[in-house]
């Protein structure tokens, strides 16, 4: 090899490289430039609006919750499976001629388990078992379920929805040769109705806004009030989340921005003069002292950010008002035991989910 053909090689060398270091840096600096907690740019959605099932919200939330707090784990949450429950479920069962392979079940499972606003399940019992549990490769089913929710946060099923989950089942019954005997519509109905109507007055979602007294908060600034009575950022834009002490349970309290504060370019369009704190009561066990806790972000934060807790009619929340909502609760979480709903359990975090 000659001198010359050797430099030439060097120095198309140093040109790669500095090529090469140019696009990662291109690419850090567009990474960078994404929405605030990582990755691509999403909206906040409104308290009140009809966005992602609030179960699936929380849950991410809670992922995110838990790999931010000093007192994470070296595991990250259990993904949590429903399993089917008769009260606040129309099961539908499936009969096979012969067992069937988790990966046969799977592979013609619906590919949205979506019955209108409502989520189905299917669940199968393993051949060499006794308990039902979530399709999975590498197993053999002897009996399949599945279950369509009869009532959520956006009432209960209708003859739409019904219609279409059997619609569904039974095409997933025929592709592996089981057989499905659906409950009829008119009752199914029924008791989704009724189900409905003993639980929505239960459903307690409590919402205070704090609004600054004098000057506008810079986020920075309101995250770091907040994370000195544990809240942690979310994984919405915009969201703090106080963690529960159970692992991969929806968060306790969320302390919420407008989308426009959190996801904005400028420092100046990131002043931020109210915040909202909100627990959804029927998400969190009674034994887990919500309201307690609650009560205590907001005097504190009202104190720390000199603000006003306000309610949804802009009057200031008075001790007062504190105390018997604190009644109204303890009614609440009574009323929720008695259908076997009890706050915080499986089924109520999925009714009011």
């Amino acid at each position: 090899m000659t001198l010359t053909t050797a430099l030439a090689l060097l120095g198309a060398a140093v040109l790669l490289a500095l090529l090469a270091h140019g696009v990662w840096s291109t690419r850090r600096a567009a990474a960078r430039k994404a929405a605030p907690g990582g990755g691509a740019e999403r909206i906040e959605p409104a308290l009140d609006a009809p966005t992602l099932p609030q179960a699936e919200v929380d849950a991410a939330e809670a992922d995110a919750a838990l790999l931010a707090s000093p007192l994470t784990v070296s595991r990250t949450a259990a993904l949590r499976v429903p399993r089917l429950d008769p009260l606040i479920d129309a099961i539908v069962t499936l009969m096979l001629e012969a067992p069937v392979s988790g990966e046969a079940a799977l592979a013609h499972l619906p590919p949205t388990r979506r019955a209108g606003s409502k989520p189905f399940y299917v669940e199968g019992l393993d051949a060499a078992g006794d308990a039902w549990e979530p399709l999975a490769p590498g197993r053999r089913y002897r009996e399949l379920q599945a279950g369509v929710q009869l009532a959520s946060r956006s009432g209960p099923l209708n003859e739409i929805e019904y219609s279409e989950f059997v619609q569904k089942v039974e095409a997933f019954a025929e592709a592996i040769g089981a057989r499905a005997e659906p409950p009829d519509m008119l009752e199914v109905v029924a008791r989704a109705r009724e189900l409905d109507h003993l639980t929505s007055p239960l459903d307690a979602q409590l919402t205070i806004t704090l609004r600054s007294n004098g000057v506008a908060w810079s986020l920075g600034y309101l995250q770091q009030v907040a994370a000195r009575i544990g809240f942690v950022p979310g994984a919405v834009p915009g969201r703090l989340v106080l963690p529960a002490a159970e692992e991969g349970a929806p968060p306790v309290l969320v302390l919420a921005v407008a989308a426009q504060a959190a996801l904005a370019d400028e420092p100046q369009d990131a002043a931020v003069r109210e915040c909202t704190l909100s627990l959804d009561v029927p998400q969190t066990p009674a034994a887990a002292e919500a309201f307690p806790a609650f009560h205590r972000a907001a005097t504190t934060l009202a104190d720390d950010l000199d603000a006003t807790a306000v309610d949804d009619q802009g009057q200031p929340v008075t001790l007062h008002a504190y105390a018997v909502i604190g009644r109204e609760l303890e009614r609440l979480y009574r009323e929720l035991e008695a259908l076997d709903l009890a706050a915080g359990s499986p089924g109520a975090r999925r009714l009011f989910g």
